[in-house]
């Protein structure tokens, strides 16, 4: 059980901040020989970030149901994002097997990151442009190693929206995404459960609890524009994967 307690704490952590939880994920279950069911321990403990997602951003989730704008940018980046998963399903999911291409990514997503720096965002409203590019990005980062956090509120900070509304858009447009990443494998999930249904269930429990805690922190660092320091730790990470891992 302690090896999912573990599991899940990185996936609270990681999910949000943008250093990549399928990165830290596939690399935790090599070290913690659990390879075999990386995709169905995955999206449980997805699971349990979106309900933190829910729960966080519960009075914003209530505002946007009555914006008939925004939620239509929000159905452009689903669209493209799940479109982009679905055609690269089989590759997408060959990657999780591996950590050379982990490492690699982690790199790139640091680099990413950092460039953030030296942006000054001007505007609080996106468009439909912003939305297109913002469904590539998110959908690129399916791949393991590339942060979906760190992808989106990059984009938008590279499109010059302010850092408040970054970090709440960047995060409802994820909601579909992950709780249709659930759905689709949900008969994997189903198989998982019937052999150890409580170690997957205390997973959930705290990656929904460490989720919660990641999103206060991460709020706070991109409000005090800290959030490139997060590039430095995913180019320290990828570092290692790819030497020693």
């Amino acid at each position: 059980m302690l090896k999912y307690i573990l599991l899940g704490i990185i996936q609270g952590l990681t999910e949000f901040f943008p250093v990549s939880s399928s990165a830290h994920l596939v690399i935790a279950q090599k070290l913690m020989g659990l390879q075999g069911e990386e995709i169905a321990i995955s999206v449980v403990l997805h699971l349990g970030t979106v309900l933190a997602l829910l729960v966080f951003f519960f009075k914003d989730i209530l505002k946007l149901l009555r914006d008939v704008r925004s939620m239509a940018l929000i159905a452009v980046v689903t669209v493209i994002t799940g479109a982009i998963g679905v055609l690269g399903k089989d590759f997408f999911e060959s990657l999780f097997s591996t950590t050379k291409p982990v490492g690699i990514a982690l790199l790139i997503t640091g680099v990413i990151l950092i460039f953030t720096r030296f942006v000054q965002p001007k505007r609080d409203k996106l468009n439909l442009k912003d939305a297109l590019i913002l469904g590539l990005t998110q959908g690129i980062a399916i791949i393991p190693g590339i942060s979906r956090s760190g992808m989106t509120i990059s984009t938008l900070l590279f499109r010059k929206i302010d850092r408040e509304t970054c970090f709440k858009f960047s995060f409802l447009a994820s909601i579909p995404i992950i709780l249709g990443a659930a759905l689709f494998e949900a008969k994997k999930i189903g198989f998982a459960l019937q052999g150890d249904a409580k170690d997957h269930m205390v997973g959930f429990a705290f990656s929904f609890l460490s989720g919660l805690a990641a999103l206060a922190l991460l709020k706070v660092a991109l409000k005090k524009a800290k959030f490139y320091y997060f590039g430095f730790y995913c180019i320290i990470a990828g570092v290692i994967t790819l030497l020693f891992i």
